[in-house]
């Protein structure tokens, strides 16, 4: 018992002090999803409606006319769910409409659907108009964290957690 006490008084010694030291201790555990882009993509804040019709393939382009391309997590992800969710549709639902889209023309393939983030983060570097949805605490060098409704990952208000 004495052990257990002073292993998590260490514990706790080390995270006031990575605190104190202006690290953040927790954001590794705010487990929020990210709206990433291509570092040259001048977007910085998008509403929490435009990402909701970027997604839905409604908004084909960024300001300055250059085509949107959307990576999405295979289903099972938590990136995945946070979609679905944002879209308010099922699985079987969020196929359906793709699928129906294809099949009227107005768009030519469904979202890429990848299977990690170090794939989605290779993508978002060779597509300038790329976006994803990529769990927060894996953003990596590269990628470009955008703004939604002015909140970023981890402050109060942001809207995908």
């Amino acid at each position: 018992m004495a052990k257990l006490q002073t292993r998590l008084g260490v514990a706790l010694v080390a995270v006031c002090t990575a605190a104190s030291a202006g690290v953040r201790v927790c954001s590794a555990q705010t487990r929020d999803i990210a709206v990433v882009v291509n570092q040259k993509n001048p977007v910085a804040n998008l509403t929490i409606q435009e990402v909701r019709k970027i997604f839905a393939g409604e908004k084909r382009s960024w300001p300055g006319g250059l085509p949107i391309k959307l990576f999405v997590r295979a289903p099972g992800a938590r990136e995945r769910t946070v979609l679905l969710k944002l879209l308010a549709m099922s699985e079987s639902e969020y196929k359906r409409y793709w699928t129906a889209a294809v099949f009227r023309g107005e768009v030519q393939s469904e979202p890429l659907a990848l299977f990690s983030n170090g794939m989605q983060k290779e993508a978002i570097g060779v597509y300038p108009g790329a976006v994803a949805l990529v769990d927060a605490q894996d953003v990596k060098t590269g990628m470009k964290i955008v703004k939604v409704d002015g909140h970023a990952p981890g402050e109060a208000g942001y809207p995908f957690n």
